[in-house]
């Protein structure tokens, strides 16, 4: 008997409904298309029949590896499928990271997993952020910033969708190199929080330059 021809569990059914709310929470499906969609889900009976209904959205929990996708020559928007080991790093999320930097310096690079949640607090300092060659726990994930007399630098591969939601108070937010990102199914960082006397300067770059060893120059 073929996979599609199997008849559906109230359990499979269930991991589509789940699937359907995240989709709803994270604004990929209006809730009239939601309802249309559950509505379908319980009408169906077969695996074939439940396919079609989540088919256009992403593997929940799927993390996106930035180093790959600058690695793409044919996806201008670096779009790619997860290698084994982006995925390894995904499921070691935690939900929520925290950095603080107060009078001093804090900063992430280099491959490391970004949370669903990041939560930057700086008071006369500064934070650096790479997400070049992160991965990400999620499709889209929140850095919310509390920023006073300091400043965050965040750098992104090009491809990324950036939301700025942040508010200031004799501060800002500069986003630099992401304004032709409009493709809703990119990786998406959206920055909420506040700065006040100081400032979030953001910029889309490209991957970092491997540095030659003597014997090959």
């Amino acid at each position: 008997m073929q996979p599609e021809h199997i008849r559906a569990s109230d359990a499979d059914r269930d991991k589509v409904a789940e699937r359907l709310r995240e989709a709803l929470a994270e604004g990929r499906l209006t809730p009239v298309e939601h309802e249309e969609r559950l509505d379908t889900l319980y009408r169906a009976k077969t695996m074939g029949e439940l396919s079609p209904i989540v088919e256009d959205l992403p593997s929940p929990g799927r993390g996106y590896d930035y180093a790959a996708m600058e690695r793409r020559s044919d996806a201008p928007s670096g779009m790619e499928i997860l290698g084994s080991e982006a995925r390894d790093l995904a499921g070691q999320s935690k939900g929520s990271e925290n950095l603080v930097a107060v009078f001093g310096g804090c900063e992430r690079k280099g491959r490391w997993l970004v949370e669903p949640r990041t939560n930057v607090s700086v008071l006369c300092g500064g934070v650096e952020l790479d997400l070049r060659e992160a991965v990400l726990s999620q499709h889209e994930v929140t850095i919310q910033v509390a920023v006073i007399m300091g400043g965050v630098d965040i750098t992104v591969p090009h491809g990324v969708r950036v939301i700025n939601n942040t508010s200031a108070i004799l501060g800002g937010t500069d986003v630099h190199g992401t304004d032709q990102v409009t493709d809703l199914n990119a990786p998406t960082v959206r920055l909420t929080g506040t700065c006040m006397l100081g400032g979030v300067d953001i910029k889309a770059k490209g991957p970092k330059r491997k540095k030659k060893s003597r014997k090959n120059r």
